[in-house]
């Protein structure tokens, strides 16, 4: 009988490459969710005091529906996969950088720090997810502010990924302007290890000793880690998404400063709740999503393991055959010696 499959098995970029494809699949399928999400967070309501006129076109969205109606109407289906291709370049970039570096850190724990079997502790797995996160955001997320802008630009406005990159640059913040947004994403990557460390968690304690998850048990683990991290940092997505954006017209072109500056904005505007616009789809994303991609993830890594092992069987197989023929020539070899020994 075949060993279990075990991930310490897979080198970091099998782990990176794993997740990469669970992402990519799984922001594939929610992706018009995505771009309901952000257009729903970056818009600002009106109130008395403002003077300035809208942007042509513009439209405030009362909900969900009402935006993914609107969206069709206005821009066709294809409205709801606005900027799609830098999206899934931004989630397969991000993933692999973080699977890559989650499995590098926890490769380097297990073996330097902790040299026992025992499973790290809750702290130590938010730790290693928010070193990995850390490292993930710095190279990638150029991609993510190209993106943002792509999906809150009207229909007059449309640009490709390059053309949106030039833009930014050529804009007051020049190239640095593609890194706008980056202390929230340093604070944002206790995200993805709140969601890690929550799914390492939850799997020791509804399926203890259980090495490998069925489908829908992976879904279930991935979908509820993922809804816990999205409430507790809702409203650094929110500002995350704003600074990435066009400030709203109502600043008259003024950026923000910072994340604590688009808080205090939206409260001063919105209340409380104004930091929680757009939760419904950012949580049913959330829920699809992670879901998809860790049940995606879980099946991707068995095959690899699988793969990784036929590949071994077939290299020891090549160099028994190798040492079985270096055996027989030393053998042959052998025998011309002591022949020639013989009838010396």
């Amino acid at each position: 009988m075949a060993p279990a499959a075990s991930k310490q098995e897979l080198p970091p970029w099998g782990n990176a490459l794993a997740g990469s494809a669970g992402a990519l699949v799984a922001n594939a399928l929610v992706y018009p969710l995505d771009i309901v999400k952000t257009r729903l967070q970056v818009q600002v309501k009106r109130n008395e005091k403002d003077t300035h006129t809208d942007t042509p076109g513009h439209i405030h969205y009362d909900g969900t529906m009402h935006a993914i109606h609107h969206i069709i109407e206005q821009e066709g289906v294809s409205g709801l996969f606005t900027g799609i291709s830098g999206s899934l370049l931004g989630v397969v970039s991000t993933n692999f950088a973080y699977f890559y570096c989650y499995s590098m850190v926890r490769t380097l724990y297990q073996t330097k720090v902790s040299k026992n079997e025992k499973p790290a502790s809750t702290l130590v797995e938010l730790s290693m997810g928010a070193i990995a996160g850390a490292l993930a955001q710095i190279f990638t997320i150029p991609i993510s502010v190209v993106t943002t802008r792509q999906q809150t630009q009207l229909k007059s406005e449309k640009k490709g990924m390059l053309e949106t990159a030039k833009e930014i640059i050529d804009g007051p913040e020049g190239v640095p302007g593609l890194w706008r947004g980056i202390k929230a994403s340093m604070v944002l990557v206790v995200n993805p290890s709140i969601t890690y460390g929550a799914y390492a968690r939850l799997q020791t304690l509804l399926f203890p000793n259980k090495l490998k998850l069925a489908a829908h048990e992976a879904f279930l683990l991935g979908s509820l880690s993922k809804m816990m991290a999205t409430m507790a940092t809702q409203p650094l997505i929110i500002s995350k998404v704003a600074l990435q954006s066009k400030p709203p017209p109502a600043r008259g072109g003024k950026p923000f400063a910072g994340f604590l500056d688009v808080m205090k904005y939206i409260v001063e505007r919105e209340g409380l709740l104004g930091l929680y616009k757009g939760v419904a789809p950012q949580l049913l994303k959330g829920f699809l999503v992670q879901g998809i991609l860790m049940m995606t993830k879980e099946r991707v890594e068995l095959l690899f393991i699988l793969l990784f092992r036929y590949v071994r069987v077939l290299r020891r197989e090549q160099l028994e055959k190798l040492a079985k023929i270096a055996a027989d020539k030393a053998s042959e070899a052998k025998n011309v010696v002591v022949k020639q020994v013989e009838k010396a």
